[in-house]
C-alpha cells in the first residue's frame, strides 16, 4: 500500500484535500493510505510515508525537506496551488503517484 502525508503549518488546511484524495482513490481502486499534519511532524514521519506533498503555504520548506527526504530516497513535492484551491483530489493523488518508485 503506497503512503502519502500532506504537510501545511498546520495540518488543518489539507484535511479537505486528504478527503478528496481518498475519495479519487476509492474511484481509481487504488489501495492508498492519505494523511495529513503539521510541517513539524515531517522528521518524526520520514519512515512511515512513501512521499510529501507540501501545501502551497509551506512551499518555501521545499529545499531543506527534499534535501532530508532525499537521504531516505524519498521525494518531497509542492501540491499545485490551483488543485489545491479546487480541491482536485485527482490530480493530487496522481501527482503523488507518480512520485513512488
Amino acid at each position: 500500500m503506497k503512503k502519502i502525508l500532506l504537510l501545511c503549518d498546520a495540518g488543518m488546511s489539507t484535511s479537505l484535500m486528504v478527503k478528496k484524495m481518498k475519495e479519487a482513490a476509492v474511484k481509481k481502486g487504488i489501495e492508498v493510505e492519505i494523511n495529513a499534519l503539521s510541517i513539524a511532524k515531517f522528521q518524526e514521519n520520514l519512515g512511515n510515508y512513501d512521499v510529501f506533498l507540501l501545501g502551497p503555504q509551506v512551499k518555501y520548506k521545499k529545499a531543506e525537506l527534499a534535501a532530508v527526504a532525499e537521504t531516505v530516497g524519498k521525494k518531497v513535492e509542492i501540491i499545485n496551488t490551483m488543485d489545491y484551491g479546487m480541491m482536485k483530489g485527482d490530480k493530487v493523488l496522481d501527482l503523488a503517484l507518480s512520485l513512488i518508485d
